[in-house]
């Protein structure tokens, strides 16, 4: 390949970036999660210098301190501590690197088997694409929760098998949308062209087809992600997740339900945390559709 065919590449590449980023910014939304998602990013990476305490150590003169906003609070513990005196605001922070972690692995797992499964049933359809569907469709009879939860008490309750357990009742969603995008694509002629010229179909499928497929799988990644951190926050609230001491939202939520009366503080920050967090993420998810989306850009 010559280095003009590259530069042009190059360009190519910039110039698609300049163009989605034109289109995504006029979505103010999507803009200000995103900025909040890449300060929570940062807040995950240097959680050991911004946190002010060990999200573990325990402060046996000050079981369920307030915040400091209220009567009885102290600058030590901003957000106030938890019922065994651990500081708040620093499982919070350190939180936030285990809810990134599990929508990083969960969407990256459900991502690619999905896209290798909707590939194989959308390229060779037949008794392929019926066993494949039909495995799906079988997931999908469950509600997504429930099946989780049957996942998690099968393989046992830690973290690592909860985010098995959601990457697997995910994986419909983009077995679907690539056998649809795949389909689609399959009728088109730059295929028929690549199959009269003697490309082979692993090549067809993954640098002619797949490509050109990418665009609703990026979209349902980014909403998938913020899935992923509410099924693992709901297994650790079940007590199926993530363990105690481990300070992992979810788990957060299950070890204060019960002081919800008397000590309020300690259940509404960590739910804040994932309210927040979501909502970021769904709104860059809105802005990747409004961005990639052609229909949506003209109107």
């Amino acid at each position: 390949m010559s280095d003009a065919s590259i530069d042009v590449k190059a360009e190519t590449r910039l110039d698609l970036l300049v163009n989605f980023w034109k289109h995504f910014r006029t979505n103010k939304g999507a803009v200000i999660g995103l900025y909040f998602f890449i300060g929570l990013i940062l807040v995950a990476v240097f959680a050991p210098l911004i946190a002010p305490h060990s999200p573990i150590e325990q402060y046996r003169d000050a079981f369920k301190a307030p915040p400091v906003w209220m009567e009885g609070g102290s600058w030590k513990f901003i957000l106030g501590t938890d019922a065994v005196g651990r500081d708040i605001l620093s499982r919070i922070i350190f939180g936030s690197r285990y809810s990134l972690f599990v929508g990083v692995v969960v969407v990256s797992i459900a991502l690619s088997v999905g896209i290798f499964l909707g590939l194989l049933a959308g390229t060779f359809r037949g008794w392929v694409d019926t066993i494949i569907m039909r495995i799906m469709d079988v997931i999908l009879a469950f509600p997504s929760l429930l099946l989780a939860l049957v996942l998690v008490a099968i393989l046992g309750p830690t973290l690592v098998n909860a985010m098995i357990a959601i990457a697997i009742v995910q994986q419909p969603y983009y077995v679907r949308l690539t056998r649809a995008s795949v389909i689609s694509e399959m009728s088109r002629e730059y295929v028929m062209a690549a199959r009269v010229s003697g490309v082979r179909t692993p090549r067809l499928m993954f640098k002619t087809v797949l490509p050109n497929c990418m665009a609703p799988l990026i979209v349902q990644a980014a909403l998938s992600f913020s899935t992923a951190i509410l099924d693992a926050a709901a297994l650790g609230f079940l007590g199926v997740g993530a363990q105690p001491p481990t300070p992992e939202w979810g788990t957060m939520l299950a070890e204060s339900r019960e002081f919800i009366l008397n000590a309020p503080w300690i259940m509404a920050f960590p739910g804040f945390a994932i309210l927040i967090t979501v909502v970021a993420i769904n709104l860059i998810g809105d802005g990747l559709r409004d961005a990639l989306d052609p229909k949506l850009k003209r109107s």
